[in-house]
């Protein structure tokens, strides 16, 4: 992939849509610079495909504020301490998987933190500045947590865990919605224990370690762990000094994570930290919400399995904008990786320039809060334009590219024919010689069965793999 060149760097800023305000603004840069932090992922399973929407909005961002010509810090944290309820029903999850293998949690961490990255390479999304792990932090969130109790926002409860007084923060609920007055008790929580605490909205910072033996440590208030919401706080202003002009995550952690994490950070530095809270909206597959229960998890592996090409499960994500609601299914993924082949096989019939050439519908497609099914669709339209010509198609497509993410100048795999497709080819070119439309659409039928894409055009038939 060619190296974009700033001085080429396409008009406008980017424009996205803002939980907290409720409407797209525009992203101002410092001095053209942009720091952005992403929730990472919580490892002690593989990130499923809707996690991998998350992530995947995170680098879209990214690679839209550079091709504006901004200059972007993305800092991205590894959940490895700390679980919410929601994970795992009374017993961290890391530790039950630890149980049952035998094996060390942070082992187990660490596989599952690997298997993350190399997800995201198979996805093109472009590495993190720095993935400061939560275990590696506890110095800095102990900290914090002593100047939270210092400040008046937390308290030691009467069980000895330390709580955030959600009663300190007037602006509670700006990013959710959710005021105090409105939240039952037992609405949600980080924990199942919280029994110390003085509201029912106040939320856990330093848990005491009780009969947990594991994936402790020392603490003022004793031997315990922290809590889920205090790492990103911590993290985001140690690593991003104190100031996040893009924070991006899942639709589900708007509430209560981010609102409890704003709450922390707003009272940590007396200032609004994050600029503009982004979340990317729910993944559906084939019509319904996955779940272990319901036995719909997927996974990169699982598209792999299926021989499509990882970068099928991006180009479906691009058709669809990132703050609706999606619907994947097989049938979505397969033709996605059928386009994705005959691009890439025309690039390399446009030829083997690396020139990019700025379309300026493409440019504000993406500018304007990510419209990348509309860039998609202007890709499509390129793709049949018989007035453009082959080096100007392929310069725009570099240039999409450079955010769409797809290796459009991957040279297609050449895979020979076998004996047999070779034979049901010519027995079609006799078939359409002899007028017998009938068999002609039969073999055709049966050639893109097994893989075939089939052109006949004024020269013949032509052919090609999906």
């Amino acid at each position: 992939m060619p190296v974009f060149n700033r001085r080429d760097a396409a008009s406008g800023q980017l424009h996205i849509y803002d939980t907290r305000t409720r409407e797209v603004q525009e992203i101002a840069s410092r001095d053209g610079y942009i720091s952005i932090y992403c929730c990472g992922p919580t490892v002690y399973r593989d990130a499923h495909v809707g996690n991998l929407r998350t992530f995947l909005l995170a680098d879209l961002i990214s690679r839209t504020l550079t091709m504006t010509g901004v200059d972007v810090e993305l800092i991205q944290n590894i959940t490895d301490v700390g679980h919410m309820a929601d994970d795992f029903e009374g017993e961290d999850k890391l530790l039950a998987e630890s149980k049952r293998t035998k094996t060390d949690p942070f082992a187990i961490a660490r596989e599952f933190e690997s298997r993350f990255h190399k997800d995201l390479a198979l996805l093109n999304v472009r590495k993190a500045d720095r993935y400061p792990r939560a275990s590696e932090n506890m110095n800095s969130m102990i900290a914090a947590i002593e100047k939270l109790i210092e400040s008046k926002n937390a308290y030691i409860g009467s069980d000895g865990s330390v709580y955030f007084d959600a009663t300190s923060i007037e602006s509670y609920g700006a990013i959710s919605g959710n005021k105090l007055a409105a939240l039952k008790p037992g609405y949600r929580h980080e924990h199942n224990d919280e029994s110390g605490k003085r509201f029912h909205a106040d939320w856990a910072l330093w848990k005491l370690a009780g009969e947990r033996t594991q994936m402790i440590w020392e603490s003022p208030w004793g031997p315990g762990f922290p809590g889920w919401h205090i790492e990103c706080s911590t993290m985001s202003i140690d690593f991003l000094d104190s100031k996040v002009d893009i924070h991006v995550g899942g639709i589900d952690l708007r509430f209560p994570h981010h609102e409890n994490e704003r709450a922390q950070s707003n009272s940590l530095t007396h200032s609004e930290v994050v600029a503009t809270w982004v979340h990317g909206e729910h993944l559906l597959f084939e019509g319904r919400k996955m779940s272990k229960s319901a036995g719909n998890v997927v996974l990169l592996s699982d598209v792999q399995e299926r021989g499509l090409d990882p970068l099928s499960l991006r180009f479906s994500f691009l058709e669809n904008r990132y703050r609706s609601q999606m619907d994947l299914s097989w049938a979505a993924l397969d033709a996605a990786h059928s386009t994705l082949r005959k691009w890439r096989a025309l690039m390399s019939e446009w030829g083997i320039s690396t020139e990019i050439k700025i379309d300026q519908e493409i440019t504000d497609a993406l500018t304007n809060d990510l419209d990348t099914p509309r860039a998609m669709q202007r890709l499509r339209t390129i793709e049949k334009d018989a007035a453009m010509g082959s080096q100007d198609k392929r310069a725009i497509f570099l240039y999409a590219d450079q955010v769409l993410g797809l290796e459009l100048n991957r040279v297609p795999e050449s895979k020979p024919l076998t004996p047999e497709l070779e034979q049901l080819l010519n027995d079609r070119v006799v078939a359409r010689e002899a007028k017998e439309w009938n068999r002609s659409d039969s073999l055709r039928t049966e050639l893109e069965a097994r893989g075939l894409e089939i052109s006949d055009g004024p020269t013949g038939q032509s052919w090609r793999w999906k």
